[in-house]
Formats: C-alpha cells, structure tokens, sequence
C-alpha cells in the first residue's frame, strides 16, 4: 500500500536526534523506537520507489522529479505518427508516391493510431482522478506519464482493445485494475474514478464530432480519407463510452457501482473482469449483431443533426483486407 501523503502535523512528529540516537542503540523507548521506524521505511519508500509521497514535498536526490507527471516520449511519438498519418491522408499523399489508388495504408495507420491515443487518454482520465483521490502509486507509471508500453495491465489494457478493433471494428477498452482501494476509501471517488474513463471518451468523440462538423457541412459528404478516419474515431469512442456504462464486470460502469455493492461481491468478482470484456466483444461479433451497431450509431449521429458521419467509409478505410 502506497505511503501517505506527509501532513503538517507527521512532519511535527518526526524522530528528534535523541530518539534517533535511542532507536539506533536498540534500547529506547517503544514509542521512540516506532518513530524511528516509521522515518526509516519513508526514507526507503522515497530512495527505491518515485511512486510515494506528495507532489508538494521536496525531492529527494534520487526520488521524485517534474518529469514523473509529463507525458512519456512514447506519447508524443504516437501523436506524431498519427498527425504525419493524418496529414498524408488529408493529401492523398500515398497516391502521389505509388500511383495507385486501389488499395491505401495511411489511413489505417492514422485510425490505429488514434485509437491507441484515445486508450491511452482513457486510461490517463481512470489514473489521473485516482491520484487527485490519493493513489500516490501510480506516480511516475506508465498510466500517468501516458506510456502505453508500461501500462502494468499491458494485455488488457492496450493489446485486447487493438484486437477488438481489428478483428471485428468495435471500441471496447479492456478492464482497469489498477486502482489501489485502500488509498481511495470513499465509494463515491472510487465510482468517479471508474466513471473518468466513460468521460474522457465522451470528450474525444465530441472533439472529433466537432472536428467534421466544421470541415464537413451537415448535408454534404466527403472522400477524404483523413475526414473519414476522424468519423470513424469519433464512432469508436462513442462506442467505447456507451458499452462502458453497462455493469458488466470488467467494464466501467460496474466500477461504478461496485463500492456500493453489499459484501465482498465485487472483490469475488473482480478476477472475472476480463472474460466479462471479452463476452461483450463476443456478443458484439455476432455478424448480425456487428452490422447493427455501426447502423444504430448511424441513426444516433443523425438524431445529433450530424449525418455526415459516414461510419462505413472509415471502417472500410481501417480494414482494407476486407473490403
């Protein structure tokens, strides 16, 4: 369990030099024993773990630094990829280069990409309000620092959700278990920390709502494939954040509601977060099943007064192998 955060009035109660010097001679008292031991196991936790302590306080020399909450080099190398991707397909670039049109790889790099972005950004919103709660553990991660390639769930968190879009065209981030309960006691945080995720995707879709509402006029439809990807990005976490309000485990919306569940069902339950994801995925890859999500979507889009979001064009742009 993290250490807490130090307060004014643990900094008053620190070990005096004869308490240190009676701890150290192993003959003191039991309360200045205890002092000493508490001093000792917060030097340690601060010389091998940049994880405990505070923002607020002084770094040690090889402790915490600025740099444990900035983004990771991974992240803005991702960015770049998917801004250089996004800009050649805005110029149709890639045909100047091979000639042929047929068949084009940029626009799935920019689509990959950008989902991989939005799981980052996903996990960034579950990591960052559980720090703001009190989870110092997760300081200095990969969560924080936006490094998917150090995400303490990497399968889960990062390679599944690749898969779901891949195989089958479907958003569904996998479960988030990172979340230390004893350094976030109160049900309600826990369920707002849970519920960052879902928010965060909202966010992204309606960045990328507003993004073609402003390049594509309602009315009128576009082939462009950079356009066309931004449509399916926006599909995609619109997805992930409407599968993630079900309270299903493993998926955010039972995160929300479990800190109010009564006894230990949601610690019985939480080993079996990854099959309740995957048994979504599942359902979702029924062919009957996937054809009718992308169409609802569509429905949804147009109810919004935004029916130039063509989900079609983007998943035929994502998977070219099968069109």
């Amino acid at each position: 369990m993290p250490a807490p955060e130090p307060t004014d009035r643990e900094e008053d109660a620190a070990p005096r030099p004869d308490a240190a010097a009676a701890t150290t001679g192993g003959h003191g008292a039991p309360e200045e024993a205890a002092e000493g031991r508490d001093g000792g196991e917060a030097g340690a936790a601060g010389a091998e773990d940049a994880d405990a302590g505070s923002p607020g306080s002084p770094a040690p020399a090889t402790g915490r630094s600025a740099a444990d909450l900035l983004p990771s080099p991974v992240f803005v190398l991702l960015l770049g990829i998917a801004g250089l991707a996004g800009w050649f397909s805005w110029t149709r670039a890639e045909v100047d280069w091979t000639g042929d049109d047929s068949r084009v790889y940029l626009p799935f790099v920019f689509i990959l990409t950008g989902w991989i972005v939005s799981l980052v950004l996903h996990e960034y919103g579950h990591a960052a309000l559980a720090y703001r709660f009190g989870d110092r553990a997760l300081r200095g991660g990969g969560y924080l620092r936006l490094n998917p390639l150090r995400f303490r769930e990497l399968f889960s968190s990062l390679l599944l959700p690749v898969a779901f879009l891949l195989l089958g065209g479907i958003g569904l981030p996998g479960p988030a278990t990172y979340l230390d309960d004893a350094a976030v006691p109160s049900r309600a945080r826990r369920s707002l920390v849970a519920a960052a995720g879902i928010a965060v995707n909202l966010v992204l879709a309606a960045a990328a709502a507003a993004a073609v509402a402003v390049l594509v006029p309602a009315g009128m439809f576009t082939d462009n494939w950079m356009l066309g990807g931004l449509m399916y990005l926006c599909y995609l976490n619109l997805t992930a954040a409407v599968l993630n309000l079900l309270p299903i485990p493993g998926l955010d919306g039972f995160g929300v509601v479990a800190p109010y569940l009564p006894g230990r069902i949601a610690e019985r339950v939480r080993p079996w977060s990854l099959f309740g994801v995957i048994a979504v995925f599942a359902v979702l890859w029924v062919p009957q099943v996937n054809v009718e999500v992308p169409r609802a979507m569509t429905q949804v889009f147009a109810g919004l007064g935004m029916p130039q979001v063509d989900v079609g064009f983007g998943e035929v742009l994502l998977r070219f192998w099968a069109s």
